[in-house]
């Protein structure tokens, strides 16, 4: 499981001309079921991306896609992590030590 953590370097307008294209990259994750949860942060800095992904190259394979990493308006912070309990609802997600 992996956290990613989306930063803006570039000002808000920018963010917003590659926000149709960023929506259907999310909509394509959580159809593959990559995606579980997604936002923006508050203030609005950048955005939060809950995803599964078998390893760390997965993940860059998906970042490379992101039109807002293609487009250079964000930067990445990726934080790995290993779901021991969770929501019932969650359970499917939670890796067993």
């Amino acid at each position: 499981m992996y956290i990613l953590s989306l930063h803006y370097i570039k000002p808000l307008s920018d963010i917003e001309q590659h926000l149709p294209a960023h929506i259907a990259y999310l909509d394509r994750y959580y159809a593959a079921g990559k995606f579980l949860m997604s936002g923006r942060k508050e203030p609005r800095t950048g955005g939060i991306i809950l995803l599964c992904a078998t390893d760390d190259a997965e993940v860059q394979a998906i970042i490379a896609e992101d039109p807002f990493h293609q487009a250079g308006v964000a930067e990445y912070h990726i934080t790995r992590f290993v779901p021991t309990k969770t929501a019932p609802a969650l359970e499917a997600y939670r890796e067993i030590p």
